[in-house]
Order: structure tokens, then C-alpha cells, then sequence
């Protein structure tokens, strides 16, 4: 629970209450008024007409500057309070670093619980609402797996898979649930019991809607997108063929997130979905070494860049070189390895990260012939610098 709502996070949450959770309104007013507070005045309603906003908007801007309208963003502001451990928006040290390349970030979260945890690194298990027991089973145990080897176990909070991986990773307190509602509703209300558990375990729960957000179909594919935003792969323990865990696979995928599915029975129609994601181009696991095996770069790049952020915050302003060893070896940045890599490849290095990504995206950021970047691209994987896996690249020194 929040005494008060700090001062510099009031003006993007009034924006964000103005506009029911619409990112494309959100985005428009943010780039049409550097600063915010001038989108609030009721003079320039008719320049957000401009912007071409919903009519409901536009209704609520107006109606904002009404005695009842105050009373109603009063209240809002009480709620947020009440319901809420934390807020976040990207200017935050603790907003999530893996969400600052995504277009779709949310510009304000809110959690409850362990906000500390959501620099750890994570590991999404999605799947079925209804699976078979072998499947919650398999779920619970590559959960616990995972979270006794030092991963955070991210999920949705949903009925079946969801609900095993986070009970998977509650014996080592690892478990982030990001919900599709206001964080005063707990949905679906069979998990009230499993919410509490993951507080008191020192678990976080997060949302990107304000309180009293009912459960609407719409906002769990966008709640989907922040679980795998948040994580460095995403899972699928059990997914029939119309499963929405396909959903978030897809998402992943779309984001260069790697995508792991668990096969099963041909026979069985709990695993057809699985199947699906394998021949799609999935990576195949029956063991969870095989995961941490497989994201052992990007669970480098990841904690490398929370200890620099980490560093930032310890010494803003340091510059000094330190004569001592233990403090030499380790250093507050970490030394560019710019000036190994060949000058003519440096821009094609620059541009690829700990993510992976298609050829057809590293050529539109360095307007590069195909032919030109895969000679290039070819040269850093010879040189160590450059991995490629089912068709997409991503960097092997991730310090630069």
C-alpha cells in the first residue's frame, strides 16, 4: 500500500486515467505535448480533436474539469494507493529493462509485492487453462526446476498451467504474475488463495490497468505480451491447438524471445498445440538444463545489464580508477569491446543485441542490401561475435 502517490508520476498517471489504458492515445498526446500537463487544460480540447482521438476520450477530458469528474479521479487516486505496493513508468530505475525495446511498453505499471524482482531474470510458463495431469505435473517441475537454479517463473495467474508454475517456484519465493484486471480484482477468484501465497513468499503481481479494471477478453492478450516482454523465453508446457499460450508464443516470437515447447502423445489433443509450435520452429525441450542451456547468453546479457544499472545507481558520478585489485576486477562499466570487432562490421555489430532477430529486421535498421549483411553477419559469427539459430542473429558479446 502506497501513503502517497509521488509528485513526478502524477502527470502520466492522469494521462493514463484519461485514456482507459489506450496506448495509441497515450503515445499521440506524449509526442503532441512535450509537456504534459498542457494536454489537461480545457483550452486545448480542440487541438486533441486533432489528434483524432476516440469520442470517449474526448469526453472524458471535458469532463474531467467537472466538480465530478474530480471526484471520480479523486477516487482513482485513492484506489492506486490502496491497491498498490508500487507504480512504475520507463524513467524508473526498477522499470523492467527487457520492456524499453518493445513499441508496445506500458508507460505505467503498477504491482504489489517485491518490486526488486522484476530486474531478475525470468523465465515465462504458459499453457492450457484446462490441461491434463500430466501436463500441470510437467509444469510444476520444470517450474521448480528452474526457480532452484536462480530463475524468477513468470505467468499469467490463470486456472491450470499457469497456476502449477507458480506454485512450481514458491518454494524458492521466484514467481511474478502479471493479470489482465485492476490489482483490487483477483481473477479468476479460485486463485485468492494462490495470489496471497505469492505475496507472502515475496512474489510480485503486476498490471497495467488502473483499479477496478473488470476481467474484459481484450486485456488478456495484452497482459500475454508482458509476460513474455518480461521474460528471456517463454514455455509452453501444454497448449491444445486453439489455446491462447499459442497466443503469447506468437508474441514471443515477434519479440525475439525464444520459444520452448514440450511434446507429448501424437494421439492426444492436450499436446496438438505444442506440435504446432515445434514445426513452426520451436525449440523441442523434455528437460529444463535444456532451457537454461539454451538462454545462457541472454541470461548473461540480462544480469549484465542489471548490474550496470544496479552500478549507475551506487555511483552516479564516479570516474576514479581504483589502484586495488578486488576493486579492479570489478569495475563499475564494463570495458567496451568495440575495438575488436573489424571497423568495416562495427555498425552490423552495433545493432544486434541479446535478442535475436531476422535478417529482414537487422536490414531495415542498417539499410543494407541481403546479400551485403549476411557476408557481414557471416564474418562475426567466424570472429565469435555473432551467433545464428533458426534464421535469426543475435550478438555473443552483449557488453558493448
Amino acid at each position: 500500500m502506497l501513503n502517497q502517490i509521488p509528485d513526478d508520476l502524477l502527470t502520466e498517471l492522469t494521462l493514463w486515467y484519461l485514456v482507459q489504458h489506450s496506448l495509441s492515445a497515450f503515445q499521440k498526446i506524449q509526442k503532441h505535448f512535450p509537456n504534459l500537463e498542457g494536454a489537461f487544460l480545457l483550452q486545448n480540447i480542440e487541438i486533441l480533436k486533432q489528434l483524432k482521438l476516440h469520442p470517449s476520450h474526448l469526453q472524458r477530458f471535458t469532463e474531467f474539469h467537472t466538480v465530478q469528474g474530480q471526484q471520480q479521479y479523486q477516487q482513482c487516486l485513492t484506489d492506486i494507493c490502496q491497491y498498490s505496493d508500487f507504480i512504475l513508468t520507463p524513467t524508473h530505475i526498477n522499470y523492467p529493462a527487457q520492456f524499453k525495446n518493445l513499441v508496445d511498453a506500458p508507460p505505467i505499471l503498477f504491482g504489489l509485492g517485491c518490486v526488486e524482482n522484476l530486474q531478475q531474470p525470468q523465465i515465462a510458463i504458459v499453457g492450457s487453462r484446462e490441461p491434463s495431469p500430466h501436463g500441470r505435473q510437467v509444469a510444476y517441475d520444470f517450474a521448480y526446476y528452474l526457480s532452484e537454479k536462480g530463475f524468477f517463473i513468470c505467468s499469467g495467474l490463470a486456472q491450470g498451467i499457469d497456476a502449477a508454475a507458480h506454485q512450481g517456484a514458491l518454494p524458492q519465493q521466484r514467481t511474478l504474475a502479471v493479470v489482465g484486471t485492476g490489482l483490487n480484482d483477483i481473477y479468476p477468484r479460485q486463485h485468492r488463495a494462490l495470489h496471497a501465497q505469492i505475496l507472502q513468499e515475496n512474489g510480485t503481481i503486476l498490471s497495467e490497468f488502473l483499479p477496478h479494471t473488470p476481467p474484459l477478453q481484450h486485456h488478456f492478450p495484452r497482459r500475454n505480451r508482458l509476460v513474455s516482454g518480461l521474460s528471456l523465453g517463454v514455455l509452453v508446457a501444454e497448449a491444445a491447438l486453439k489455446s491462447g499460450s499459442l497466443i503469447t508464443a506468437k508474441i514471443a516470437a515477434e519479440q525475439g524471445k525464444t520459444v520452448f515447447a514440450i511434446p507429448g502423445h501424437i494421439y492426444s489433443e492436450h499436446h496438438q498445440g505444442c506440435h504446432q509450435l515445434i514445426r513452426e520452429g520451436a525449440i523441442l525441450v523434455d528437460h529444463p538444463e535444456q532451457i537454461i542451456e539454451d538462454l545462457a547468453l541472454a541470461t548473461t546479457w540480462h544480469m549484465q545489464q542489471t548490474t550496470n544499472i544496479t552500478e549507475k545507481i551506487k555511483f552516479p558520478t564516479s570516474t576514479s580508477t581504483s589502484t586495488s585489485t578486488s576493486t579492479s576486477t570489478k569495475n563499475i562499466t564494463t570495458p567496451s569491446l568495440e575495438h575488436l570487432v573489424p571497423t568495416h562490421l562495427n555498425a552490423t555489430f552495433q545493432v544486434l543485441t541479446a535478442q535475436a532477430q531476422s535478417l529482414d529486421q537487422l536490414a531495415l535498421q542498417l539499410n543494407l542490401s541481403t546479400s551485403e549483411l549476411t557476408s557481414q553477419l557471416m564474418e562475426l559469427e567466424l570472429l565469435g561475435f555473432c551467433i545464428q539459430h533458426a534464421g535469426q542473429y543475435q550478438r555473443c558479446r552483449s557488453n558493448i
